[in-house]
């Protein structure tokens, strides 16, 4: 039996030998373009894509195709800060280039925030917007704070409708953030009713949206989370459901949010004097002028750029570590926030 199998090796290696044909070189285009979209789409890191581009001429050819960069997953692109160049700048925006929204979205914010190539930024997120929630919710989020101008420039109300086409999307974030505008009356009519309605709705579809893979699965649900003596998560937490006795496993942080924080804390990136960056650790977005962000209106240590930061951090981790301060009116223990331009407490009550 062994004698057989080697006569046979010993005859293919002979047939490749004469044969000099590549087996590769014979498959068509279309086959390989299908099979390098499936292997872009589904890329965890940029090297498992660009090492398939240098394997070998052709790969590197069919591997640029509009339609692979067109499906390339935001991993296949999510360079690290200090790996940043000019090479890796135009790879995405080939990508930008072949109707890639993730691409788009990424270099949107990279040039908005990293860049300040501020109108080029936001016309990035913008043609992202059309069909990306997280594109939409940024610029809300720039809207509301008036992101690369003055005081003036901010537009609460184009930030609510922002939020709330966003929030129709599926954004949850979005959603949330619209529920603090209706509960404060910030940029829309107050209604606390309504606000607190869709604050609670936002928690409801965060749990969904980790049981639905669960189910799908047929996996456990997650045991109830024990808690430390002051109240908060013993591990890292769905950070909105700790008060319901869950502890569910973080969600992802975005890779252009990841690129963010990154390239200012360890990268090139470096902030302007009085400027601070967002305090919740999953955003990354750092202030474009002195005091744009608002802080917190018990301690004054923290700062977010938005409602929504501010509630996912107070869950994680400043709940525990807020000490009142009466310099900012606080002492209440609600997670508040004053605008430091205008030096008026926004008294936000957390879900």
């Amino acid at each position: 039996m062994g004698k057989s199998k080697r006569l046979r090796t010993s005859s293919l290696e002979i047939i490749l030998k004469e044969d000099n044909s590549d087996f590769f070189d014979g498959l068509p285009d279309d086959l390989v373009v299908s099979i390098l979209c499936k292997l872009s789409s589904s890329a965890s890191r940029p090297s498992d894509f660009l090492s398939i581009l240098l394997a070998c001429k052709r790969l590197n050819r069919l591997g640029l195709h509009h339609m692979v960069l067109s499906k390339a997953a935001p991993e296949a692109f999510a360079v690290q800060p200090k790996n940043w160049s000019d090479a890796a700048h135009r790879f995405i925006k080939k990508c930008v280039n072949a109707g890639n929204t993730e691409a788009c979205y990424t270099l949107g914010m990279i040039r908005f925030y990293c860049l300040e190539n501020r109108g080029s930024g936001a016309s990035l997120m913008a043609r992202a917007a059309k069909s990306h929630t997280q594109a939409l919710y940024s610029l809300a989020v720039i809207q509301f704070n008036g992101s690369s101008g003055s005081k003036r420039d901010k537009d609460l109300r184009a930030g609510v409708a922002l939020c709330a086409r966003a929030a129709y999307l599926g954004h949850i974030d979005a959603l949330r953030e619209l529920g603090h505008c209706l509960q404060d009356g910030y940029g829309a009519r107050q209604n606390v009713t309504e606000g607190r309605r869709l604050l609670v709705e936002a928690n409801a579809r965060e749990l969904a949206s980790y049981i639905r893979p669960l189910l799908t699965k047929k996996t456990r649900p997650p045991k109830p989370h024990q808690h430390h003596q002051h109240g908060c998560l013993k591990g890292s937490g769905c950070p909105l459901l700790s008060d319901f006795g869950c502890d569910l496993p973080a969600r992802a942080v975005h890779p252009a949010n990841r690129f963010l924080k990154e390239w200012f804390e360890s990268g090139p990136g470096v902030l302007g004097q009085g400027l601070r960056l967002c305090s919740y650790g999953g955003c990354g977005r750092p202030e474009t002028r002195p005091q744009e962000f608002r802080r917190c209106s018990v301690c004054g240590a923290v700062n977010y750029c938005s409602r929504g930061c501010q509630a996912l951090d107070w869950k994680i981790r400043h709940k525990v570590e807020c000490v009142p301060n009466e310099e900012w009116g606080g002492g209440n223990g609600v997670g508040g926030m004053v605008d430091m331009e205008d030096a008026e407490p926004v008294n936000v009550i957390m879900e």
